[in-house]
């Protein structure tokens, strides 16, 4: 099975497709978010991909025992969930900016969505693809709406199991959709080598 990302073909006997990851390392920068763009591309990645949600789109604004963050965390200082994500989040009048950013350096620019709006959000941008984060993998009226869309879709593994897996799979193929590829993911970070357990890899 093959597919494109851009001009880049995805599968077998191809070279791998290698993507940088923003995620909230910009800091609450824009600058920062284009200097990591351009890194990524002196680094020779294939790809850059954003998250796209807001602290509202991702949690609720709670500080029940749930919703609080562990003392021992290294983001301890948000005390909650929504602050964290608050702080962490790409704002989405960026996107455009990062996304013309990518384009005119040839690097290809995608996303992981967290619900419908940020799906909007990026086919407004035509993305090439999309990127399912592992705690998303049973949310299945996102899938849905991704695999609508005809685009790749990468499923991250991490936290999932196989029944999980097959979920999300048999819920994107519905839509018609055959365009998947299944990360083998560990949901540690850093992750220790001991966790990394690539011998899953086989029964991927």
């Amino acid at each position: 099975m093959e597919f494109k990302i851009g001009n880049k073909i995805i599968g077998k006997n191809n070279p791998t497709f290698i993507i940088a990851e923003m995620s909230a390392n910009h800091g609450g920068k824009l600058e920062t978010a284009l200097d990591i763009v351009r890194a990524a591309k002196r680094a020779g990645a294939d790809a850059i991909k954003l998250q796209t949600y807001k602290a509202d789109t991702i949690t609720v604004n709670s500080d029940k025992k749930d919703f609080k963050i562990p003392s021992n965390s290294p983001w301890s200082s948000c005390k909650t969930l929504w602050n964290l994500y608050d702080m962490a989040h790409t704002p989405w009048e960026w996107h455009e900016i990062i996304f013309e950013e990518a384009k005119k350096l040839n690097l290809e620019i995608f996303s992981s969505p967290f619900d419908d709006s940020a799906v909007d959000l990026l086919e407004d941008l035509n993305v090439p693809a999309y990127k399912i984060a592992s705690p998303e993998i049973t949310n299945i009226p996102l899938l849905h709406k991704v695999g609508s869309t005809g685009k790749p879709i990468i499923l991250s593994s991490g936290i999932s199991n196989f029944d999980d897996l097959n979920l999300a799979i048999e819920t994107i193929r519905s839509t018609g959709n055959n365009n998947i590829a299944v990360l083998k993911c560990t949901s540690s970070y850093p992750a220790p080598i001991e966790e990394a357990n690539l011998l899953t890899i086989p029964s991927l």
